[in-house]
């Protein structure tokens, strides 16, 4: 599998995922501009990766304007030709935005940036990013942001709930998800989902901030381990 990273301007945790990709992960790595209107030599069974950040200032809204980026019409052709994409954070919103992931993303409840190392628990295997997990292993796995809490009207929430595509929850340590683990008033606790079509994965954490033994926590490494044993076996 090749990873291709999307870089749009205000985009910061691109060389964090670049990085996890290429160095970590040990994989082939292509870098995307925004303004590119192909995916070099990437194929339906390779991952687009679109990083945090504040792409184009959080301008309108997050996301919103990423969204008209020229490699955008690519990313939204490769996803819905099957191919893999996960966005993390600005990426999540971005993808709310494409929708390519359905509900959004609001500012947080306390009207505030958060910044702390988090707990959630995976809620299925059937995805590519969470077929390895233990569904009973809270992972720790930093967050930031100041608009990250996901909303959906009940009709996309209960479909959501019905076609299990709630891929995280906030919780704390031991796993338990209630209001006081909620960092910032997403609907029921959530902190991922993935597309009707599963190929498609939007997550509020970074797990690239968490994927190396010299930063003391590789919970994150866990989400890419299972893309990548999935696609191999």
């Amino acid at each position: 599998m090749k990873f291709g990273v999307v870089i749009f301007p205000g985009s910061n945790c691109d060389a964090d995922v670049i990085h996890v990709c290429s160095k970590v992960l040990q994989c082939e790595t292509r870098i995307l501009w925004h303004k590119d209107t192909h995916l070099q030599d990437l194929s339906t069974e390779d991952c687009i990766m679109i990083p945090g950040g504040f792409s184009y200032g959080d301008y309108l809204r997050c996301g919103a304007i990423s969204r008209f980026s020229p490699i955008m019409e690519k990313v939204i052709e490769h996803a819905n030709n099957g191919g893999y994409v996960f966005g993390i954070c600005n990426g999540f919103q971005v993808l709310c935005e494409s929708h390519l992931l359905p509900g959004a993303l609001l500012m947080n409840n306390h009207q505030k940036f958060v910044c702390q190392n988090q707990y959630l628990l995976p809620q299925t295997k059937d995805s590519a990013i969470t077929r390895h997990l233990d569904l009973q292993q809270a992972l720790n796995i930093p967050i930031a942001h100041g608009e990250g809490r996901y909303y959906a009207d009940e009709q996309t929430l209960q479909s959501l709930n019905q076609n299990n595509q709630i891929l995280f929850r906030y919780s704390d340590a031991s796993g338990n998800i209630n209001e006081a683990a909620n960092p910032n008033g997403s609907i029921e606790n959530i902190a991922g989902i993935c597309n009707a079509g599963r190929n498609v994965f939007g997550m509020m954490p970074h797990p690239e901030r968490a994927a190396e033994e010299v930063l003391g926590n590789t919970d994150g490494k866990k989400l890419f381990e299972s893309l990548l044993n999935l696609v191999n076996t």
